[in-house]
């Protein structure tokens, strides 16, 4: 298995956006961007483990079974195979930094359970 992800790379989605930081041959950096009103998918992984840690705005995390209210400052730590979303209901912008570990990292390891845009 391997990264997929290259610095630089870089993504527009219904709920935000997401940049890659830096990355290396089991590791990946994103800053991700969510919108006011913005939901990501309530989603899962088979190959990486991610931390979050906020850095601007509130967020509302589900991970497993909770829903969290974090803000900057907050980290979170999401295990292979553990559903999670995030979501901002704030009027404000929300931006994380994401770096997801493990021996396959790419888009295609994303298992939609939920998704208000229909992806899933």
């Amino acid at each position: 298995m391997a990264n997929l992800y290259k610095k630089g790379d870089s993504d527009v989605r219904p709920w935000g956006t997401w940049e890659v930081l830096d990355c290396g041959e089991n590791f990946c950096v994103k800053k991700i961007k969510v919108i006011p009103g913005g939901k990501l998918s309530l989603q899962l992984h088979h190959h990486r483990d991610e931390h979050w840690i906020i850095v601007e705005g509130q967020a509302i995390v589900t991970l497993g079974e909770e829903k969290l209210l974090k803000k900057a400052n907050d980290a979170i730590f999401i295990p292979v195979e553990t559903k999670h979303r995030i979501q901002n209901d704030s009027s404000h912008d929300v931006v994380f930094i994401e770096v997801q570990a493990g021996d396959s990292l790419d888009e295609n390891d994303i298992v939609r359970l939920e998704d208000v845009y229909g992806r899933a």
